[in-house]
């Protein structure tokens, strides 16, 4: 019998792990704080884009507004606070997650993403344990690889 054919090739996804250090902690804070602040510049640029296209409809409509075009404006408006709570919310994720990276203890590990992995399966093998790998990192150094390569 040929054994060169009774195997297969799958994919899995493996689990990374980071170790909390405190260089992965302050670059971390840093990520974090770099989305904060792009969020901020959005909001900025939303509420002026708003400003300038409500005084620009405003300009083009007779005055005073007509129950249509104060519609109009109603809807530009509604749209904007719209993508303002949207953004609001991110802001308010990122706070969170940037309060979670504070309170992490050192040598903690935690969650940081998952990549695709493509290993061999034969007969007799534990599908499962074949399943569950991780890897471990410290500072993006690779520190230990966990389960059945």
């Amino acid at each position: 019998m040929d054994d060169s054919k009774s195997h297969l090739l799958l994919q899995r996804n493996v689990n990374i792990k980071a170790i909390v250090t405190s260089r992965w902690k302050e670059e971390a804070q840093q990520q974090l704080q770099s989305q904060l602040n792009q969020i901020d510049n959005q909001l900025q640029q939303l509420e002026m884009q708003l400003q300038q296209v409500v005084s620009e409809m405003q300009r083009q409509t007779i005055q005073p507004p007509g129950p249509e075009a104060s519609q109009q404006i109603e809807g530009v408006k509604t749209q904007f606070n719209q993508r303002k709570s949207e953004l609001l919310e991110q802001k308010n994720q990122l706070l969170q997650q940037l309060q979670q990276v504070q309170m992490l203890e050192l040598n903690q590990e935690v969650t940081q993403g998952q990549v695709n992995s493509t290993f061999r399966i034969e007969p007799g093998d534990n599908l499962i344990e074949k399943m569950q790998v991780e890897i471990l990192l410290r500072d993006g150094i690779v520190e230990e690889i966990r389960g059945d390569v």
